[in-house]
């Protein structure tokens, strides 16, 4: 019976509006997991875990969310990006386990949405992060070498200028310190890094001429096996043009497949499952005065304060026939 209701909803959501009928598309459980039994005593206890986003690419068919604790889920206010609230109060001194897991239907995110921008949003997709500046003189040099590489001065024309430089001049690697933290200074800089360098510049670039550009992340879900452990994230950008609407990229995947460039450039592949939106996020009042860099692994705070925790995590999928 189980069965007969989850496939007759998946009938159901391929019927709504956005999310046209394919045989393009993947079912799969995610679960995330997290442990941790190492706080300071008589202390407050908050833990923050990201959620998936829905939206045409990703539509969420089953939940399930389990906590040694209780749990509520929430919102932040900025980009809607879902969150699992645990609070542990300073009178309690007990472990605590979570496993939320989720059924997903994804598809493939094409190029051209015709979405239109609110005020508001076109504002913010084009301002500065506390780690991506707009209109700073260290990207001019760069930016002087897109305007060479345009086939014109359309922003079309220059967003996929952008995404080619970043593909040949950023290398994929993860040497030494530094990388990994969504920075643009350190990838103009260093010329290498991860996924949020290589898009922490892209974006920069982006919005430094007058296109709007938004963060993702989440975690690789690969095409080519049916389950199993997922080692970290992975993150990628959309750009917005007016008559198009959101147009997906992920250069760093492109960096390394070369082979797979046209692909990664107004498509985004089946191969991950996106949790949330932008960059300094805020959560709590605490977070409220130091944002989140980016949201992907569980936020800590003991007695209302950003701690690093010794979390346990682990994140697995399995294919659903």
């Amino acid at each position: 019976m189980q069965a007969v209701l989850t496939w007759a909803f998946i009938a159901l959501v391929f019927s709504m509006p956005g999310l046209a009928a394919s045989t393009d598309h993947r079912v799969f459980e995610f679960t995330y997991q997290v442990s941790a039994d190492d706080f300071p005593a008589n202390e407050a206890i908050d833990i923050y875990i990201p959620m998936p986003a829905e939206h045409a690419g990703q539509r969420i068919i089953r939940q399930n969310l389990e906590s040694s604790l209780p749990g509520e889920q929430d919102r932040e206010s900025k980009f809607n990006n879902g969150f699992y609230h645990i609070h542990r109060p300073a009178n309690v001194d007990a472990p605590i386990e979570v496993s939320l897991s989720w059924t997903v239907i994804r598809l493939p995110v094409q190029a051209g949405d015709n979405s239109q921008l609110s005020a508001a949003e076109h504002d913010s997709f084009l301002s500065a992060n506390k780690l991506v500046p707009v209109g700073h003189p260290i990207l001019q040099p760069i930016l002087e070498e897109i305007h060479q590489l345009r086939v014109d001065d359309s922003q079309a024309a220059t967003a996929r200028a952008i995404y080619d430089w970043v593909v040949d001049n950023v290398e994929y690697k993860k040497i030494g310190s530094g990388w990994g933290n969504g920075d643009t200074f350190w990838a103009c800089n260093e010329r290498y890094g991860n996924c949020t360098d290589f898009h922490a510049l892209f974006i920069s670039l982006a919005r430094s001429e007058g296109i709007p550009a938004r963060f993702e992340i989440g975690f690789p879900v690969p095409e080519d096996r049916r389950g199993g452990v997922i080692g970290g994230y992975h993150c990628w950008v959309q750009f917005y043009l007016p008559q198009q609407g959101w147009i997906p990229i992920d250069a760093s995947e492109a960096a390394k497949h070369p082979e797979k460039r046209e692909l990664y450039y107004g498509r985004q592949p089946t191969d991950r499952i996106h949790f949330t939106t932008g960059r300094d996020l805020v959560l709590s009042g605490n977070s409220a005065s130091a944002p989140l860099n980016y949201f992907i692994y569980p936020y800590v705070e003991v007695g209302g304060k950003a701690h690093e925790a010794k979390l346990e995590t682990r994140f697995t999928y399995q294919e659903v026939d």
